[in-house]
């Protein structure tokens, strides 16, 4: 669970919110670049309404970003101070000499979805089949569960199985209109599915314990880079801590769920449901110990498949990777 120590900080009310918020324009801001639909904006949205920002000592403010690559270009290139972004790509940021520190945001990654009446029901039944992968050949979804069909079934997916790499919406709209047999997507794209009479065949959390995971590792995360921490470390600080007690307020007070619900484009209550039930599942709750040590094996894996391309010339990740409010400020 949440430590008591992070709630009470983040639940600061009464006098101390009001005073924070009558200073709010005195206080450092801390820039959140995020997606039309990502998740950052159900935190965000839970972070502002509940004065959990002004309460720890900075202002958040969010920036609207078209897509995944204007919000890489926009963080390197500092208009946005954090993203959300993939431990992979700040660990080669990091090994490129571009130090990045990461901050635990989510375990929930993707899942295989095929239709509820499939015959396939093992990762050896994909052989013949139309697999669509959502991202590209070195998703790390994708290098992972390759990874995982090698070793369990003896399978070359790549070989095998008829591939078509596509963005998440239309991978899974193919999927949905039966020109896939089976679909790797990301996991807010299968929440989505389920309602509608699709289940999952293998998720990523199960890959990776497979892979030698102990538990469930949160490889997408808040990212910041390190010379934005040195020039705010108290403001990085009290964004963690609100980071975390947006979640815990979303995980025990469903009145927190009517400021997130109007952005979820959640067309129904099953949906709505489901969404809520997969993101509350990938709330981070380790040790950072225990996810950088799940992470490295994870990484060695994926390094192995994806070589130099897709982790750059680093072999293990930077040492000071994770971000610690004790030791990087």
């Amino acid at each position: 669970m949440l430590s008591r120590r992070a709630v009470l900080a983040g639940l600061a009310g009464g006098l101390a919110v009001r005073a924070a918020r009558a200073q709010g324009a005195d206080l450092p801001v801390i820039r959140l670049g995020s997606l039309p639909f990502g998740t950052s904006t159900w935190e965000a949205a839970v972070i502002k309404a509940r004065g959990l920002d002004t309460a720890n000592g900075f202002r958040l403010d969010t920036v609207k970003l078209a897509g995944n690559d204007a919000a890489r270009i926009s963080f390197i290139g500092g208009q946005v101070d954090t993203i959300i972004g993939d431990l992979l790509w700040a660990a080669r940021l990091s090994n490129d000499g571009q130090p990045i520190r990461f901050i635990p945001y989510s375990t929930s990654e993707g899942a295989v979805m095929v239709p509820e009446d499939s015959p396939i029901k093992g990762l050896k039944d994909l052989a013949g089949k139309r697999l669509g992968v959502a991202g590209g050949a070195l998703d790390k979804n994708w290098l992972l569960l390759k990874a995982q069909a090698r070793d369990a079934a003896g399978l070359d997916l790549e070989r095998a199985a008829e591939i078509a790499y596509g963005a998440p919406p239309l991978i899974t709209l193919k999927l949905e209109q039966g020109a896939l047999d089976a679909a790797l997507t990301y996991w807010t794209y299968c929440a989505r599915l389920q309602p509608k009479g699709f289940r999952r065949l293998i998720g990523a959390e199960d890959i990776m314990r497979a892979l030698g995971a102990t538990g469930d590792v949160a490889l997408i995360g808040y990212l910041f880079r390190a010379e934005t921490v040195a020039e705010k470390p108290l403001a990085v600080a009290g964004f963690a801590r609100a980071s975390r007690a947006a979640k815990e307020m979303l995980a025990t007070d469903p009145s927190a769920w009517a400021e997130v619900r109007p952005l979820m484009a959640a067309e129904d209550e099953a949906t709505f449901e489901a969404l809520k039930r997969e993101f509350l599942a990938g709330i981070p709750r380790r040790p950072i110990a225990a996810e950088r040590a799940d992470a490295e094996k994870l990484y060695a894996v994926m390094a192995r498949l994806g070589g130099e391309r897709l982790v750059g010339p680093g072999g293990s990740l930077p040492k000071d990777l994770y971000y610690d409010g004790a030791r990087n400020g």
